[in-house]
């Protein structure tokens, strides 16, 4: 495959994770990673999506989850998301499902590992990243170009890989490489540290000669987090204040998804009163084929939607300025009501 020029790809990155796996570093504004989003690229995935959704509709559920388990023998990606003691997805699973087939790294390449790698579910994945990186870069652009010496604080919660925030930037340098040339700091809070690691090395790889984030000056801080207490946030952003930079937040697949509605509210809260101007996060949907699949895994989501999480992010100071579907899951970008 050339690119625009007629010339051959040039390599894809890789970093490696805290256990040695080499993998590529997800870059979105990559034709080899970006998922068509125009709107009748979606409407025939979602179609696939929802075929799929149909036809499972009718195998008794029993007999299902026995498939999947059988197949999981077969198949590390499907054992992290129907293995036995699994209540979330961790950051590294999470991160593979997202290469595609032909980037897996050799101990999730097996027959069946790239069956699922090509599925449109995890398709979807990918394009959660997308459209909350998306999401985000769009909201900082006005706000780089008002404050044109501020630094710049990105705030990651229950980061892992934080692939969406390194997204965003790439897609903001893509736009204007004059919005990102001041001092950046990419701040994930998160209670495990191999998500992040992985994160660290691929901004490492990201700012190489003639890689995407090359030459910027850009800080990788993690600090460990439990959403549920926000002391650790609230100091943070007091140094974010104290910084006078402009300050923005997400969690793709994370706090929206996983947290209780008191971790969501007092974490916005938190937040709102650190002067974040704004949130991108990924909600998970609440139609009836999105909870009939998540009854096949222990994964412990909370399929709010946009009308049920709307009130919590009201109640916090925050409205839902948009929001971009994957049918699995509802992307918003939050703004101060």
């Amino acid at each position: 495959m050339a690119n625009n020029n007629g010339l051959p790809p040039r390599p894809l990155l890789t970093a490696a994770t805290r256990d040695g796996l080499v993998l590529p570093v997800l870059d979105l504004t990559d034709p080899r990673f970006t998922v068509p989003d125009d709107a009748a690229s979606l409407e025939r995935l979602f179609g696939t999506v929802i075929e799929e959704e149909r036809r499972r509709r009718h195998v008794p559920k029993f007999i299902l989850r026995w498939m999947l388990r059988r197949a999981a023998k077969r198949s590390r990606l499907l054992r992290a998301l129907f293995g036995e003691n699994t209540s979330f997805l961790d950051a590294i699973s999470t991160y593979v499902m997202k290469l595609g087939p032909d980037n897996l790294p050799p101990s999730y390449d097996s027959p069946a590992d790239r069956r699922i790698a090509a599925s449109p579910n995890l398709t979807l994945l990918r394009l959660r990243t997308q459209q909350v990186a998306g999401l985000l870069a769009d909201a900082l652009v006005p706000a780089l170009e008002r404050a044109p010496s501020a630094p710049l604080r990105l705030v990651n919660i229950a980061g892992g890989t934080t692939i969406d925030s390194l997204n965003a930037l790439m897609m903001l340098r893509r736009r204007n490489d004059a919005l990102l040339r001041r001092p950046i700091v990419i701040h994930v809070l998160d209670q495990q540290d191999a998500g992040p690691f992985f994160g660290r090395n691929a901004l490492a790889a990201l700012r190489q000669p003639g890689a995407p984030l090359a030459e910027l000056d850009i800080t990788f801080d993690h600090r460990l987090y439990d959403w549920t207490d926000t002391a650790t946030l609230e100091a943070l952003l007091r140094e974010v204040t104290a910084a006078n930079a402009v300050a923005a937040a997400s969690s793709e697949g994370g706090l929206f998804e996983y947290g209780t509605d008191e971790a969501i509210i007092a974490n916005l809260r938190a937040l709102h009163a650190g002067g974040v101007m704004a949130v991108a996060g990924s909600v998970t949907a609440s139609h009836a084929a999105r909870r009939r699949m998540l009854k096949l895994s222990r994964f412990k989501l909370f399929p709010r939607g946009l009308e049920g999480f709307a009130p919590l992010a009201a109640q916090a100071g925050y409205r839902i300025a948009r929001a971009e579907t994957n049918h699995s899951s509802e992307q918003v970008l939050l703004a101060p009501a």
